[in-house]
């Protein structure tokens, strides 16, 4: 297959496990705030469908190794805000830590003393946020990093993209609204997005979502 060079910043969400606060031995109030980042093996939401076929994704286990998380400069943010920063490992060292386990990318931050760590705190503990998601990079057109599969299941053509080596990590983050692939992304604006409609004053995320829609929707018609 030729290989297209070009790689797109995608964002995934994930619900499974959640985000919690750690709970302190003295019953006090913490401001550690834990979870997965990055879940193995865990399909995504429908990342778009048409009449009769729908695509997900699924990231493998061996996509993110220690020596990828370790080398990535990986902020935490809110919303894919870089200006909602909460924490952050730089090529393994900061207020940001992780770990790798069988289920996937586990994180552990104290919230920092700030308006934006004061308002983490109170949304996860309120329980307003429910879930995380991560920004991150790979080649869709070359099946040494993703490898899509196809079934029919109750006649409806399911395409599973299985991402198995990620380029980069760009940043995991508090996750708003976990129902749907990209947290930035309202109902309106992710419809545009799978009928490939012009939005000319689109943010820089939607339109990369739009073009990573794109990519996959050719992936499929040339690998399945």
């Amino acid at each position: 297959m030729k290989k297209n060079n070009k790689s797109e910043i995608v964002e995934r969400t994930i619900t499974a496990n959640g985000v919690h606060l750690r709970e302190r031995e003295d019953g006090g109030e913490s401001r550690t705030i834990t979870g997965y980042a990055i879940m193995f093996g865990v399909p995504s939401v429908v990342l778009w469908s048409d009449e009769g076929s729908e695509a997900r994704e699924v990231i493998a286990a061996e996509a993110v190794t220690q020596e990828l998380l370790d080398e990535s400069d990986i902020k935490f943010t809110m919303f894919h805000d870089r200006q909602l920063i909460l924490a952050r490992s730089n090529k393994g060292k900061g207020t940001l830590t992780y770990r790798i386990d069988d289920k996937g990318v586990a994180f552990e931050f104290e919230a920092p003393a700030t308006a934006d760590g004061d308002k983490a705190l109170e949304l996860v503990r309120r329980g307003d946020i429910a879930g995380c998601s991560f920004a991150f990079t790979t080649y869709y057109y070359d099946e040494n990093y993703v490898s899509p599969t196809s079934e029919i299941i109750d006649g409806v053509e399911v395409v599973t993209y299985t991402v198995r080596q990620i380029l980069s990590i760009e940043d995991f983050t508090l996750a708003a609204d976990p129902a749907y692939p990209s947290t930035s992304v309202d109902v309106r604006e992710l419809r545009e997005a799978l009928t490939e409609k012009p939005n000319t004053g689109a943010p820089d995320h939607i339109e990369t979502i739009k073009a990573q829609i794109r990519e996959m929707r050719e992936a499929a018609k040339f690998n399945i």
